[in-house]
């Protein structure tokens, strides 16, 4: 992982990177943050780690749903994946096949055609956070996360800012849906701005009326809300099923990996 990618995350990897150069270069393996060890064995030998590759998968195919924390044993192999550069290789992945399809739209230009961005994970990370919290293994401590998310100090997910740049060249418009608090409605956009994410249609956070409402009724109304509006949705991405399942979800969806966390 190249260390430019996450600016505001350079001195945390820095300090990451002197624990493991030794060991990176016994492998000849330059500038690894994190060292990435083969999570499968030749002639059938045990690896550990490897069910921890397959739990990755079933949370990302979204065949394991309802869970709340890491496994305690996949804390390291959660934690070598977020650092490491297959986190970043998924990510590209995801992104090349989204602008692929935005570049083959044909956009009407009539300030109408929205994609719809999720935020945490998605468009800001908070590896800083879990990078501290065991990568998942803690339960969810919202006190300590909405401190953090005040601080306003989240990264951009380099790979979506491509995107959404892309987008606005395109002449299709933003909104920003998060799960975040209306009273976190200032610091989200101060921390949007810094990092490069400098405009958009709509940022929709949760109101008092959304108390109790899981992820996926809540932003099924505000996407019902925008379609009633006039907005066409022509995209959707987001790092949970639930930023994509329910209701006008729009034309296409796209799932960004996180293997850190549940929402329902």
């Amino acid at each position: 992982m190249e260390t430019h990618v996450f600016p505001l995350l350079s001195s945390f990897l820095s300090i990451i990177s002197l624990a493991t150069t030794s060991q990176a270069s016994d492998l000849h393996i330059p500038h690894q943050i994190h060292l990435l060890r083969p999570q499968s064995g030749a002639h059938g030998c045990d690896v550990p780690g490897l069910s921890c590759l397959s739990w990755r998968l079933s949370v990302e195919t979204n065949n394991l749903i309802g869970w709340r924390t890491v496994p305690q044993q996949c804390e390291n192999y959660v934690g070598h994946y977020m650092l490491g550069k297959q986190y970043r290789d998924d990510s590209k992945a995801v992104i090349n096949e989204a602008l692929l399809y935005a570049q083959s739209l044909k956009v009407a230009g009539d300030g109408k055609e929205i994609w719809v961005f999720d935020i945490d994970e998605t468009t800001l990370s908070n590896l800083p956070y879990f990078a501290k919290h065991g990568f998942g293994t803690e339960p969810f401590n919202v006190t300590s996360f909405n401190e953090w998310v005040m601080e306003g100090k989240g990264p951009a997910l380099p790979e979506t800012l491509k995107l959404y740049k892309k987008l606005l060249y395109l002449g299709i418009k933003i909104v920003f849906m998060t799960g975040r608090a209306e009273d976190q409605r200032s610091v989200t956009a101060t921390n949007l701005k810094k990092v490069g994410f400098h405009t958009w249609e709509k940022l929709v956070l949760r109101g008092p009326s959304d108390t109790g409402k899981t992820a996926v009724a809540y932003k099924s109304n505000e996407r019902k809300i925008l379609e009633k509006n006039g907005y066409r949705i022509i995209g959707n991405i987001g790092d949970q099923w639930s930023d994509l399942l329910g209701t006008n979800t729009g034309n296409r969806t796209f799932k960004l990996p996180d293997p850190i966390y549940y929402v329902s």
